[in-house]
């Protein structure tokens, strides 16, 4: 079922991708160049050469899922602080699909709890 939200990790593509690229091709790209594993329960976001189209690719329980979206008019926007390794949030992942820019934000310090090593 569809299930992406909050508590998922969103990784960017940093290059261009080839929209053409299905499953087993998308789930190259990610070991390839992001040294991440597919089936990892992370979702990967890529987006074509003018920013037209986007696909996520997310490992579900018994398999792997695909979002596909196609703009007719515009492109998506690019989160301009995407974290190490291409990582958004969901919120920038939600700004994108929308096509909303924040020209001016600032992010408060929010309390979270330290993992013990």
């Amino acid at each position: 079922m569809f299930s992406l939200g909050s508590s998922h990790r969103y990784y960017l593509f940093g290059g261009h991708c080839d929209m053409r690229k299905s499953f087993d091709g998308l789930c190259g790209l990610i070991s390839g160049h992001l040294g991440r594993s597919a089936t990892s329960g992370d979702v990967f976001v890529f987006l074509n050469r003018r920013r037209t189209h986007m696909k996520l690719l997310h490992w579900e329980h018994g398999g792997f899922v695909l979002y596909y979206k196609r703009l007719e008019g515009g492109t998506f926007p690019i989160p301009k602080n995407s974290g190490s390794g291409g990582r958004i949030d969901w919120s920038e992942l939600v700004l994108m699909v929308e096509g909303i820019v924040v020209e001016k934000s600032r992010r408060r310090h929010r309390f979270s709890l330290q993992k013990a090593v």
